[in-house]
Protein backbone atom coordinates (compact mmCIF):
# COMPACT_ATOMS: atom_id res chain seq x y z
CA UNK A 1 0.00 0.00 0.00
CA UNK A 2 1.31 3.46 -0.92
CA UNK A 3 0.94 6.11 1.73
CA UNK A 4 1.04 9.75 0.72
CA UNK A 5 1.62 12.40 3.34
CA UNK A 6 0.16 15.76 2.38
CA UNK A 7 -0.27 18.84 4.51
CA UNK A 8 -0.93 22.50 3.84
CA UNK A 9 -0.17 25.56 5.91
CA UNK A 10 -2.94 27.93 6.92
CA UNK A 11 -1.65 30.46 4.39
CA UNK A 12 -1.83 27.91 1.57
CA UNK A 13 -5.36 26.91 2.58
CA UNK A 14 -6.34 30.60 2.65
CA UNK A 15 -4.86 31.27 -0.81
CA UNK A 16 -6.59 28.23 -2.31
CA UNK A 17 -9.94 29.18 -0.73
CA UNK A 18 -9.88 32.85 -1.69
CA UNK A 19 -8.68 31.98 -5.20
CA UNK A 20 -11.62 29.59 -5.59
CA UNK A 21 -14.05 32.24 -4.34
CA UNK A 22 -12.55 34.82 -6.69
CA UNK A 23 -12.73 32.37 -9.61
CA UNK A 24 -16.42 31.80 -8.85
CA UNK A 25 -17.17 35.54 -8.66
CA UNK A 26 -15.58 36.16 -12.06
CA UNK A 27 -17.33 33.14 -13.61
CA UNK A 28 -20.70 34.18 -12.17
CA UNK A 29 -20.25 37.74 -13.42
CA UNK A 30 -19.42 36.43 -16.90
CA UNK A 31 -22.57 34.32 -16.92
CA UNK A 32 -24.59 37.36 -15.87
CA UNK A 33 -22.94 39.44 -18.60
CA UNK A 34 -23.82 36.85 -21.24
CA UNK A 35 -27.47 36.67 -20.13
CA UNK A 36 -27.69 40.48 -20.14
CA UNK A 37 -31.03 40.60 -18.37
CA UNK A 38 -32.16 43.81 -16.69
CA UNK A 39 -33.39 42.22 -13.45
CA UNK A 40 -30.17 40.30 -12.76
CA UNK A 41 -27.58 42.15 -10.72
CA UNK A 42 -23.96 41.64 -11.71
CA UNK A 43 -21.00 41.37 -9.37
CA UNK A 44 -19.60 44.86 -8.74
CA UNK A 45 -16.07 45.48 -10.03
CA UNK A 46 -15.08 46.57 -6.53
CA UNK A 47 -15.90 43.09 -5.23
CA UNK A 48 -14.01 41.42 -8.07
CA UNK A 49 -10.94 43.56 -7.43
CA UNK A 50 -11.24 43.15 -3.66
CA UNK A 51 -11.13 39.34 -3.88
CA UNK A 52 -8.09 39.74 -6.10
CA UNK A 53 -6.46 42.13 -3.62
CA UNK A 54 -6.92 39.87 -0.59
CA UNK A 55 -5.21 36.93 -2.27
CA UNK A 56 -7.43 35.62 -5.04
CA UNK A 57 -5.14 36.67 -7.86
CA UNK A 58 -4.56 33.14 -9.15
CA UNK A 59 -8.28 32.35 -9.32
CA UNK A 60 -9.03 35.75 -10.84
CA UNK A 61 -6.38 35.37 -13.52
CA UNK A 62 -7.46 31.83 -14.43
CA UNK A 63 -11.09 32.91 -14.68
CA UNK A 64 -10.27 36.02 -16.71
CA UNK A 65 -8.29 33.97 -19.24
CA UNK A 66 -10.63 30.97 -19.30
CA UNK A 67 -13.84 32.97 -19.72
CA UNK A 68 -12.26 36.02 -21.46
CA UNK A 69 -13.91 38.23 -18.89
CA UNK A 70 -12.93 41.85 -18.28
CA UNK A 71 -9.81 41.52 -20.44
CA UNK A 72 -10.95 44.13 -22.96
CA UNK A 73 -11.81 46.76 -20.37
CA UNK A 74 -8.68 48.93 -19.96
CA UNK A 75 -9.71 50.62 -16.70
CA UNK A 76 -10.30 47.25 -15.04
CA UNK A 77 -7.09 45.72 -16.41
CA UNK A 78 -5.02 48.65 -15.14
CA UNK A 79 -6.45 48.25 -11.64
CA UNK A 80 -5.96 44.47 -11.80
CA UNK A 81 -2.32 44.73 -12.85
CA UNK A 82 -1.57 47.38 -10.22
CA UNK A 83 -2.81 44.90 -7.60
CA UNK A 84 -0.80 42.12 -9.26
CA UNK A 85 2.42 44.19 -9.30
CA UNK A 86 1.98 45.20 -5.65
CA UNK A 87 1.53 41.55 -4.70
CA UNK A 88 4.65 40.57 -6.64
CA UNK A 89 6.64 43.27 -4.84
CA UNK A 90 5.35 42.04 -1.46
CA UNK A 91 6.28 38.44 -2.33
CA UNK A 92 9.74 39.55 -3.46
CA UNK A 93 10.30 41.54 -0.28
CA UNK A 94 9.11 38.60 1.80
CA UNK A 95 11.60 36.21 0.20
CA UNK A 96 14.38 38.80 0.57
CA UNK A 97 13.65 38.93 4.30
CA UNK A 98 12.41 42.51 4.45
CA UNK A 99 8.87 41.44 5.41
CA UNK A 100 7.79 38.79 7.91
CA UNK A 101 4.30 37.41 8.16
CA UNK A 102 4.19 36.39 11.82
Amino acid sequence: MVEISFSLTYLQIYIITISFISFCYYAYDKIQAIQNLKHIQRVPEVRLLFTTLIGGTIGSLISMVLFRHKIKKPSFMIKFFIIFIIQLIIIFLYFQGYITLW
